[in-house]
């Protein structure tokens, strides 16, 4: 069984930077911001095990996966050989499906 390997995408890092600055906003405290951070990156960890078992979104593109995180996000992977790359992460009930269609996380992070 492979042992997979996880990548965060530039653009994903960036989601993670926007998330903490907007829960950051909210709580007013950097104890929380950076605590649900750890918890998106360790929902992002449980993908390795099983990195197929996220609901396949080849009508976003080709070999995109997502899984949801405490109803509050989606975090969006693509699986390339031994390698789980985070694409993005979209919080607060962002329409990402719509961003995918009209091609902005792409203009986002041109890696591909």
């Amino acid at each position: 069984m492979p042992r997979f390997e996880l990548r965060y995408r530039p653009a994903a890092l960036a989601d993670l930077e926007g998330i903490f600055r907007g829960v950051l906003r909210v709580s007013a405290s950097p104890m929380v911001a950076r605590r649900y951070v750890e918890r998106i990156r360790a929902r992002c960890r449980l993908i390795l095990p099983v990195p197929l078992a996220g609901r396949p979104r080849n009508d976003l593109a080709p070999g995109l996966r997502t899984v949801p995180f405490e109803r509050r996000a989606v975090i969006v992977y693509r699986v390339s050989g031994e390698m789980v790359e985070i694409v993005n992460i979209f919080h607060g009930g962002r329409d990402y499906a719509v961003l995918y269609r009209t091609g902005q996380p792409a203009e986002r992070d041109d890696e591909s």
